[in-house]
Parts: C-alpha cells; sequence; structure tokens
C-alpha cells in the first residue's frame, strides 16, 4: 500500500498532464515555460525519490506505492490501479529522467510555436510515466497511446526533412502494432477468466489455472508482433530510422528513448510469466529475427552518412540485444532485457540530444560535410566520444551490463547465436567511432569551413550542458553501481516465474542465476 500522504505516482502522471492543459489555455510564453519546467522536474525527482525508497517499503502482491481509483469503470473490471515492481522501478525512472533532459532542452530550444510544442511534449511525458506505473493492463496501453499521439503530432508540425511522410509511416506502423499488442492483451484477460483487468488478478487467475499451449501460443504470437512492430523488430522496423530522422530532437528523446521500451516492457512483464509455453514457442523465431537487427540492421547502420539517420538505425540495431535477451527464455535474460533498456534509453536520448547541437554548429547532419569540430567545441567532442562509448558497451557505463547479462544467458540458449551476437560489438564500435572520427577529427571539410567562418562555432550552451550531463551521469551511476537496478529486479524475478513449461537446455528461469551474477561483482 502507499505510504505516503500523497499519491506519489499519481503526482508523477498529473503534474505534466495539469502543465499540459494550463498551458492550452494560452498563458503567456514565459508562464508556459515555467510550467514546463514544473511539469518536467516533478516526475524526475519523484521517480528519483521513490527509486531510493524502494528496498523498505511494504510490497502489496511484489508492489510498492500500491494504489488503486475506481474511476466508473469498474463493472467492466478496470481500475486505475498504480505501484512499481522490480522490474517496473528502473524503467519508471529512466522515464523521469529523461523526460527532465528533453523537456528542459525543450525549453530552451526557441521553437516555433513553443506553448503547442511543450504542451505536447508534457502530455508525452505524462503518458510515459503512466506507462510504468499503471498495474492495470488497460491503462497501462491507456497511457501509451496518449503519448504516441502526441508523438505523431510532434513529428508532422516540428520535423525535419520529409517528416510529413515519416509522420504517415510512423502512425501505419505503430498503429497496426498497437492494435495487435491491444488484441493480444484483451486475449490474456478474456483467456484467463480474471475477475479484472490488473497483472495481480490476471496472476492468481492462470496460477489457478493455466492457459493451453495452443491458447499462449497463438497469444504470445499476436503479443511478439504487435510489441515487435512498436520496439522496431526486424523486418518491421524501417518506420524507426526515418521516423526520428524527422523527428524534433526532444521527441526523439523520449521516443526512442522511452516510449519504445513498451513492447519489451510488455514481453517481460505480462508476456513471459504469463504465457510462458507460448514464449517458448516461438523463442528460436524471436532469436533468429532479433539477431537480424543486430547484424543485418548494424551493417546498415555502418553505411549510413546521416548522423541522425546513424544514430536512428543504431538503435534498432540495439534492440536487437533486448529481443535477444527475451527469447533466451531464463530469469538472467529478462534481467539483461531491462538493464539494456534502461541503458539504451539513456544512450540514446544523449546522442540524439548531441546530434542537434552538433547540426546547429555545421548546418547539417552529413558527416562527411563536417570535421575538426573538436578543436572549437571540445566538450561536445568529449560528451559525444563518451556518448558512443556507451552505446558500444565500453566498462563503466550502463550499457556494459546489459550487453553482457543478455550474452551470458544467450550462452545457454544457443552458442552460435551469441557468438554472432557478440560480433554486434564490433559493428557499433565501427560506426560509431568513425562517426567521432568525420565530426570531431581531422581537418575540417571545405563546406564547414565556410560554415564557421560565416557563423563561428561556439561550445555547448548551459542549456545544452544541463540535459547532457544529467543522461551521461546517470548512465555512469549504473554503470560503476548496477546493483541500484539490479537489487530490486532480482527480488521481481525470481520470484515470478518465467517459464514453467520451457525445457532445460532453453533456460529455464527456476535454474537460472540471478540477473546480479555479473553486475554484484
Amino acid at each position: 500500500m502507499n505510504p505516503f500522504p500523497i499519491d506519489l505516482l499519481l503526482l508523477s502522471i498529473a503534474t505534466p498532464l495539469a502543465a499540459a492543459l494550463i498551458i492550452a489555455f494560452g498563458p503567456s510564453r514565459k508562464i508556459a515555460m515555467f510550467l514546463a519546467y514544473i511539469g518536467f522536474s516533478v516526475p524526475a525527482l519523484v521517480a528519483i525519490y521513490l527509486v531510493g525508497k524502494f528496498a523498505g517499503m511494504p510490497l502489496h502482491h511484489g508492489y510498492a506505492y500500491f494504489t488503486s481509483y475506481d474511476l466508473g469503470l469498474a463493472a467492466w473490471g478496470i481500475k486505475l490501479t498504480l505501484g512499481l515492481n522490480g522490474i517496473s522501478l528502473g524503467l519508471f525512472a529512466l522515464a523521469g529522467i529523461v523526460g527532465f533532459a528533453a523537456g528542459f532542452y525543450a525549453i530552451q530550444s526557441g521553437a516555433e510555436r513553443l506553448r503547442q510544442y511543450l504542451l505536447l511534449l508534457l502530455v508525452m511525458q505524462g503518458g510515459l510515466m503512466g506507462v510504468f506505473a499503471s498495474v492495470d493492463i488497460f491503462f497501462f496501453y491507456f497511457f501509451h497511446e496518449f503519448a504516441l499521439i502526441a508523438t505523431f503530432i510532434m513529428v508532422g508540425v516540428w520535423g525535419g526533412r520529409d517528416r510529413n511522410y515519416a509522420a504517415m509511416m510512423m502512425t501505419i506502423y505503430l498503429t497496426l502494432g498497437a492494435m495487435l499488442s491491444l488484441a493480444g492483451l484483451i486475449a490474456i484477460y478474456w483467456t484467463s477468466g480474471a475477475a479484472n483487468f490488473d497483472l495481480i488478478a490476471l496472476r492468481e487467475a492462470i496460477a489457478a489455472q493455466p492457459l493451453s499451449e495452443v491458447v499462449q501460443k497463438n497469444i504470445f504470437g499476436i503479443l511478439m508482433f504487435g510489441f515487435g512492430i512498436l520496439v522496431s523488430l526486424f523486418p518491421l522496423h524501417s518506420w524507426a530510422p526515418l521516423g526520428y530522422g524527422a523527428a524534433p530532437s526532444s521527441a526523439a528523446m523520449l521516443h526512442a528513448g522511452v516510449l519504445k521500451k513498451f513492447g519489451l516492457y510488455g514481453l517481460v512483464q505480462i508476456a513471459l510469466p504469463l504465457i510462458p509455453s507460448g514464449a517458448a514457442h516461438w523463442s528460436h523465431i524471436l532469436a533468429i529475427l532479433a539477431l537480424c537487427n543486430v547484424v543485418i540492421i548494424g551493417f546498415v547502420t555502418i553505411a549510413q552518412t546521416d548522423l541522425k539517420q546513424m544514430i536512428g538505425y543504431s538503435s534498432v540495431m540495439h534492440m536487437g540485444y533486448a529481443f535477444l535477451g527475451v527469447a533466451a527464455m531464463s530469469t538472467l535474460g529478462a534481467g539483461g532485457v531491462v538493464l539494456m533498456m534502461i541503458a539504451h534509453g539513456l544512450s540514446v536520448a544523449l546522442l540524439f540530444l548531441l546530434s542537434t547541437s552538433i547540426h546547429h554548429r555545421t548546418q547539417t547532419f552529413d558527416m562527411t560535410a563536417m570535421g575538426g569540430l573538436a578543436k572549437q567545441a571540445p566538450l561536445l567532442s568529449a560528451l559525444f566520444v563518451a556518448a558512443i562509448f556507451a552505446s558500444i558497451g565500453l566498462p563503466g557505463f550502463a550499457n556494459f551490463w546489459g550487453e553482457l547479462t543478455i550474452f551470458v544467458a544467450l550462452w545457454g540458449f544457443s552458442k552460435w547465436m551469441t557468438i554472432a551476437a557478440v560480433a554486434g560489438i564490433i559493428i557499433s564500435a565501427i560506426y560509431g567511432l568513425r562517426a567521432a572520427a568525420r565530426i570531431f577529427f581531422g581537418p575540417p571539410t571545405e563546406t564547414f569551413a565556410k560554415v564557421a567562418a560565416e557563423n563561428p562555432v561556439t561550445d555547448l550552451r548551459w542549456s545544452e550542458r544541463v540535459p547532457a550531463f544529467v543522461l551521461l551521469a546517470a548512465l555512469v551511476l549504473v554503470g560503476v553501481w548496477p546493483k541500484i537496478v539490479t537489487t530490486p529486479l532480482n527480488a521481481q524475478l525470481t520470484s515470478a516465474t518465467i517459464s514453467q513449461s520451457a525445457t532445460p537446455n532453453q533456460g529455464v528461469a527456476s535454474n537460472a542465476p540471478t540477473t546480479a551474477t555479473a553486475p554484484a561483482k
């Protein structure tokens, strides 16, 4: 139950939505900016506070800060039920931190129609906090759609090149993925016989009467492709690089960094515990598709010369690692997925932020038209290289633990797939280090020299430094102290059954080492 005099989870959702509502009534630009600061700061502060307090909190069926509100939909089995467990805790914090960084950057961006821009970004932020705070799967889905609609509008109105086409492609793909996901979630509720949509009731109902293997196979297949589209699983990934390339920076940070994790979170939090036989049936197919993300999309990423497109494709590539963790069908694999989601969310948000900072100084995203920027912007250079190192998976950053944990889990699933997946580190190093060399080192190109002569290049402004340092600090914190994530995560994963019917060579959850095996040391 919730031990606080106010519901902090509800506060983290309501504050950005209330700020957006007030901005909709047309206050002055200065008041709108002030409200936006509050709307983005409160969720971040609440998330950090709740992470710090989580260890000592009483649990209600595995959830801390548990509260439930009847909104008049109880007859349909729907209540606004909020709570955090070891799986959702880190992702809730991710939403708060990335949201603060994206919002702070947006407030200082000087974007056209800034009030409307901030309004939609605040709606997106409120939806993201709701996704990971929801115990009821109806509101889990509802908050995702709430944030997704705001994303479509932002890409179409404030996007860059090919924004209309990108918005249309995102709408088609993500609507299809959302509809499939909804069908799968409704199927779980309908076949379980549960009294309502919350995960506690669903788990109790299915534990009392497990679903047949045929039903599990069908439902997991629907969820795998529905969630897979939302997370850009190969070959249904083409919307992502196009959308991120066109999206305004803050929207790209929030979508690629946080909202894109909705599907993987759904697989780990809902599908693996509730329909394990279905997951085991599809695991090899999922692993092959995920390996295509890593290898095929990795080579496509190497071929990119547009910086933002490169980051977009690299995001698609690294989601392959997370899907491999799901396919491993083990506690260790599931824990690695959560670690990977958090790490990837922070690093890709930082890369999108810095790519826009580079564009402001070079007037282009074409890396072949850059060079020598490190002399004029050494801090920008250092932060970009650090973000690339994090993305590659160097020790000292959060990504290292996510990738290592997934590789260890995958080894018990398929040794040849593990070897192929590890090759992704080399691919990441090639495109990442080559991008850093093209942009920051060597002599400047003629094109960039002309731009620099007309507009002298300066280093990062404070409005860019603050969000960049916030994201980098979170990456390093989890990198050097992974137990902040793995301790509550282990407790949750080892108390839940990831696979009741998977055979031993598939990595049964109950026999797998805990997530903290690698990070804790």
